[in-house]
């Protein structure tokens, strides 16, 4: 088995655990911080790309706001 095998066998175990543990718990403070844990990983991710990178995805976004909005609404 390759090393990257274990990792990923590695990852999912511990997803297991931590659903389990997520499922049976009722203190709500160990929720909220778990909560606040995933609020800041999901607002960090656009800090951590190149000025670059973020520009080509503003330039994607400005280009498919264009396509939709020239696309007729189909009427039955």
């Amino acid at each position: 088995m390759s090393i990257n095998m274990v990792k990923v066998m590695n990852i999912e175990t511990t997803k297991l655990e931590l659903m389990h543990l997520l499922l049976q718990t009722q203190k709500e403070s160990i929720l909220t911080k778990l909560k606040k844990v995933f609020d800041e990983e999901q607002t960090d991710w656009w800090g951590e790309l190149s000025k670059e990178e973020q520009a080509e995805i503003e330039a994607g976004l400005k280009r498919n706001k264009r396509i939709t909005e020239n696309i007729p609404l189909m009427r039955p």
